[in-house]
């Protein structure tokens, strides 16, 4: 008995695909990619990305377009990218977001699987800061500045979800001690009164605590990556300062639809990848607060998942 004709008429259609798909990202790019970034133009994100995609697009020959989608912590552009068609022409610039909103959120309009990670591109630190008036010249200085505080001390808080916001609340836990968050849109507006001493210590990204740093404006206490940054060697880590818990990883990649073509992905992660190994995209990041930090799609994957458990780690100790 011969098959009916609309099984053979999907098969021929799927054989056709299948046929296609090399030839596809054989040809790939044919036309400007376009590049989401979930966070205000010209913040952290926006100018690492741009940093990559500009050497990108000359590896790929095409023109990478830059497009912020801010709001809502990530999912804005998240849900666009997530919709996209899954042909390599729209890329989100992911960073832990994409692990801790579901963690943190039940109502999201994306989730996890909607997307195929494709590489990681850089790792940028923050920094546990005191204004330079504060007694504090180390962490545990810190924990026994809070402990026999009279009152309450307050800390600033960027936003609820993001590293250093986790980090903060982790702290707490960590140290055993109280701090009232004074809450802000961001963490470059809580700077000038950190300064001022309007509140005792935040946790800031290294772009925007780096130069105050540096001025002396304000002290840095303790960076939260896993390593010491280049850009203060002399600044230990969270955990050497005796909190390991507190630990917590910015990084920034890319991640494409879900169903991307494999040689698609393959082609945009060897373009990551030579942009990274450029003296000049290297140096724009530094300038930047970041370091490069190149992952393919297996490593990247690795990473995903330990970073995830992590995450989920902090969450739940969190909501204890």
């Amino acid at each position: 008995m011969n098959a009916p004709a609309l099984p053979r008429r999907g098969l021929l259609a799927g054989l056709l695909l299948a046929a296609a798909l090399p030839a596809l990202a054989q040809s790939y790019p044919t036309k400007p990619i376009r590049v989401i970034v979930p966070y205000a133009p010209g913040g952290v994100v926006d100018v690492q990305a741009r940093a990559v995609t500009a050497r990108m697009a000359v590896e790929l020959g095409q023109p990478i377009v830059v497009e912020a989608k801010p709001g809502a912590n990530g999912n804005i552009g998240a849900e666009f990218v997530a919709r996209a068609p899954a042909d390599g022409y729209t890329l989100l610039v992911s960073a832990p977001f994409l692990i801790n909103n579901p963690l943190l959120e039940d109502h999201l309009r994306w989730a996890p699987k909607d997307f195929v990670p494709v590489a990681r591109f850089t790792l940028s630190p923050s920094y546990f800061v005191v204004p330079a008036s504060s007694p504090a010249r180390s962490v545990r200085d810190f924990v026994e500045m809070a402990r026999k505080s009279p009152t309450t001390l307050q800390f600033g808080d960027g936003g609820v979800g993001s590293t250093q916001n986790m980090a903060n609340e982790m702290f707490k836990i960590a140290a055993n001690i109280r701090l009232e968050a004074v809450t802000y849109k961001g963490a470059p507006p809580m700077v000038p009164d950190l300064i001022n001493g309007a509140f005792a210590m935040a946790i800031l990204p290294s772009t925007v605590a780096y130069p105050h740093v540096k001025s002396g404006a304000i002290r840095a206490l303790a960076n939260i990556s896993s390593n010491r940054s280049a850009q203060l060697p002399d600044v230990p880590t969270i955990a050497e300062a005796g909190y390991p818990e507190v630990t917590a990883l910015s990084w920034y990649a890319f991640h494409a639809p879900a169903g991307t073509p494999p040689a698609v992905l393959e082609r945009i992660e060897q373009a990551v990848r030579a942009a990274l190994a450029t003296d000049e995209v290297k140096e724009r990041l530094v300038n930047a607060g970041g370091e490069a930090a190149f992952q393919g799609q297996e490593e990247f994957q690795a990473f995903l998942k330990s970073d995830a458990q992590r995450w989920e780690r902090m969450v739940k100790a969190i909501r204890r």
